[in-house]
């Protein structure tokens, strides 16, 4: 009787790996749809070359390279979010809902993964601290600038203008909170590239303090 046209497939992919374990290579991933061998990855979302089934995402994807960015502080916001159009045309979960349950669910797996390389990246002070975390760097808290008297001195003014002003009396508040954030950014962009991972983590904690200020500012905001 003749095989189903999947079975030689399967056998012969089989027969490759037995192959390479008896050769000593320690076998690598394989489709979970057909069992075909896949490229080791943790890049882009990973289709089958066999049956085109979807594959699981990595379990610790790098997010620069599946964005498909140099592993650097400066970032092309542009380029950015047309690589996370791309990618999430590609495994959007409605694109899967005739498929098998398991690569629904990997479907799943990969846009939440997208979503978050994506507002990770995008995002100076989470792209800095990502990036200190993949050099081996302790995360950067705001404690790391207590020392700085001048800085925090200028954080607590700010806050005392957010806890007296008005609605209507924001803007001057929001205008330095902006300035300063720009100018942080243009401080840890220069201390990377100076590959200055101290200086980095310095000024991350100092964009912590400003990021909470803005999220003062955003509940002040919101009508009562």
């Amino acid at each position: 009787r003749q095989l189903p046209s999947s079975r030689p497939a399967r056998l012969g992919w089989a027969r490759l790996a037995l192959r390479g374990a008896a050769l000593g290579r320690a076998p690598g991933p394989s489709c979970w749809s057909c069992g075909a061998p896949l490229p080791s990855s943790d890049g882009p979302p990973h289709f089958c070359p066999g049956c085109q089934a979807l594959q699981p995402p990595a379990p610790r994807p790098d997010l620069f390279r599946l964005m498909d960015c140099d592993r650097s502080f400066r970032v092309d916001p542009g380029q950015l979010q047309r690589r996370f159009r791309s990618l999430q045309r590609a495994v959007h979960p409605d694109r899967f809902g005739k498929r098998p349950p398991k690569e629904q669910h990997y479907s799943e797996q990969h846009s939440s993964l997208i979503n978050k390389a994506y507002q990770t990246l995008l995002n100076p002070l989470s792209r800095g601290l990502y990036l200190l975390e993949l050099k081996g760097v302790e995360p950067a808290k705001e404690t790391d600038c207590d020392a700085d008297s001048a800085f925090l001195m200028e954080v607590m003014e700010i806050n005392e203008k957010l806890a007296e002003s008005k609605n209507k009396d924001l803007e001057e508040v929001e205008t330095s909170i902006k300035v300063k954030q720009e100018e942080l950014t243009r401080e840890v962009t220069a201390a990377f590239e100076r590959d200055d991972l101290q200086e980095a983590k310095k000024l991350l904690g100092k964009m912590k303090y400003f990021a909470n200020l803005e999220d003062k500012l955003k509940a002040k905001k919101i009508p009562s």
